[in-house]
């Protein structure tokens, strides 16, 4: 299944694409999977970002190093999603019925 080897071209286009065209549910449970595992870094940094607007408003002390905690946090997180994706595509490929069934 090329959605999650999708992490390296069109992260979310290509996983939506594929979803909303195929008709083989099993692709469909492929796609979805993938679409998610590429928002997980993407939802680390919103969430720091947003924590880090939040802190700063409201004055909190402390809050100048969050935006380096969520960049290096985002991305470890994202090298284990790419890893992710890569082992999971390899085991869709290797799996009885390859791409589709």
């Amino acid at each position: 299944m090329l959605c999650y080897f999708s992490v390296f071209f069109a992260p979310f286009l290509f996983p939506i694409i594929v979803y909303f065209v195929t008709k083989h549910e099993r692709v469909k449970e492929h796609a979805k999977k993938s679409f998610l595992s590429h928002l997980i870094p993407i939802a680390i940094v919103v969430a720091t970002g947003g924590l880090f607007m939040i802190f700063a408003i409201t004055g909190v002390d402390g809050w100048i190093g969050l935006p380096f905690i969520g960049i290096v946090i985002g991305g470890i997180v994202h090298v284990v999603v790419i890893v992710w994706n890569i082992i999971k595509g390899v085991q869709v490929l290797q799996q009885s019925g390859g791409m589709y069934e």
